[in-house]
């Protein structure tokens, strides 16, 4: 049986010619002591074939919550999506059964996750946990299935991969560990892949190369690719378009360029503000001023009103909903023209 005959029976109602993927109106919510934290609230986007949409924020800003609900690995309870569709070339990935879900996973749709480490069992050889998803999930026999794990190291440029095969995810440095997660999200070959914050804990040269192999594999596969990031500076230059998300919500899309050049949200503001850049050097970095706001007790209007340096009345009272700024562009803010102006 070949892999395309496996996945079209997987999603067989699927519509080749639709956006690959296409995120509307997602909500997520935790039930927690506290109360009801929502964790994504209303987040719409969408990515297809050859194309890398880049979500940022701070941590706690509903990033990875929305990248395991895309992947249906949400721990329910206490986590709930509320509402929403999550529509892989026209079928929604949330209306499946359990089984098919778990298929959509890897052929379709697969995640790298950020802490390599703890994806890893640590004890079998990264040999074996690679093969075994050819043998699970295409019914290979060991030999064949090892050979497409060197194959696979081999892609990801792991050298001396025959013997790195036999070897225990502790003898791996973070950024090759990082390498094995990526061919293993590789393996099945999915259309679209996630990387949660694929550079955590990686120094910038490792950073550089990972984000340079995620790139290059992309553009060889024609995959769609998600980068889940709170570093705006990771994806300058692997983006082609921008989601930047504050408290569950998404407050800012547009191209990666615009988003640079002239960005339209104080918050997209201030995060790029925050970066270390060549022309600043000695300069003290800006921050962003107080905390996010809690999510199970969250203010009226903008959420972000009380970190905000354009913040006025109409702020504390009213939500800004996502709207048209220009061309291919969207912000969730009251004075979005008056941002743009001051850059």
């Amino acid at each position: 049986m070949t892999e395309v005959k496996v996945k079209s029976e997987i999603l067989p109602d699927a519509d080749p010619m639709a956006t690959l993927l296409r995120v509307e109106d997602l909500r997520v919510e935790f039930h927690t002591r506290d109360g009801i934290a929502k964790a994504v609230n209303g987040a719409s986007f969408s990515v297809d074939n050859g194309e890398t949409l880049a979500i940022v924020g701070e941590s706690g800003s509903g990033k990875s919550v929305t990248s395991q609900a895309i992947m249906g690995i949400l721990e329910s309870p206490p986590a709930k999506v509320a509402g929403g569709r999550v529509l892989f070339r026209n079928v929604d990935l949330l209306t499946l059964s359990k089984e098919r879900a778990r298929r959509v996973r890897g052929n379709h749709v697969a995640m790298v996750f950020q802490d390599a480490l703890s994806a890893l069992n640590p004890v079998w050889t990264v040999g074996f946990q690679l093969s075994e998803l050819f043998r699970q999930h295409r019914g290979m026999s060991k030999k064949d299935a090892m050979k497409r794990s060197l194959e696979l190291l081999d892609l990801v440029k792991i050298p001396a991969a025959a013997q790195r095969l036999r070897e225990y995810p502790h003898q791996f440095s973070g950024g090759m560990r990082q390498r094995v997660m990526i061919a293993m999200a590789l393996a099945l070959d999915p259309d679209l892949l996630i990387a949660d914050e694929p550079t955590t804990a990686l120094d910038v040269t490792v950073q550089a190369q990972i984000m340079r192999l995620l790139k290059e594999i992309q553009l060889e596969r024609n995959m769609g690719l998600i980068l889940i990031t709170h570093d705006l500076g990771v994806v300058a230059d692997v983006a082609d378009k921008i989601s930047v998300m504050y408290a569950g919500r998404i407050v800012e899309q547009a191209p990666v360029l615009d988003t640079f050049a002239t960005p339209a949200h104080p918050y997209t503001k201030a995060l790029l503000k925050s970066i270390p850049r060549l022309d600043t050097k000695g300069q003290r970095l800006e921050i962003i001023k107080g905390l996010p706001p809690v999510l199970t007790d969250l203010p009226p209007g903008c959420n972000f009103a009380p970190r905000c340096a354009y913040a006025q009345e109409i702020c504390t009272r009213e939500l800004p909903l996502l709207a048209t700024v220009a061309a291919d562009r969207a912000a969730a803010c009251h004075f979005s023209s008056e941002v743009i102006r001051d850059v």
